[in-house]
């Protein structure tokens, strides 16, 4: 008898947050510590220049579809929202 296994690695959505200028940064990943570092370490044109980078926010979704949704919708968040959106309880990060 022969079983498949298939590894389920799940999707993060993350908003990191600039220390240098308290701007935000939206994004998804399956690996989050790799990508806060390869942030950090000025690998990401887009948030090179506002280092170093922290994360407020984290949720985890089940695909890969679903966490490009998900971002695609919070990137169209008010600066407002986001800060709703860090305290709110969809956010997986320890506080």
């Amino acid at each position: 008898m022969a079983f498949l296994f298939f590894a389920f690695m799940p999707f993060y959505v993350y908003i990191i947050q600039s220390e240098m200028d308290g701007s935000f940064y939206k994004g998804f990943t399956e690996e989050p510590a790799i990508r806060l570092n390869r942030h950090n370490n000025g690998e990401t044109l887009s948030t090179r220049f506002k280092r170093p980078w922290h994360f407020v926010y984290m949720e985890q979704l089940p695909s890969k579809r679903e966490a490009l949704v998900r971002e695609r919708g919070i990137k169209k968040y008010s600066r407002e929202q986001i800060t709703q959106l860090v305290h709110s309880s969809k956010n997986t990060l320890d506080r």
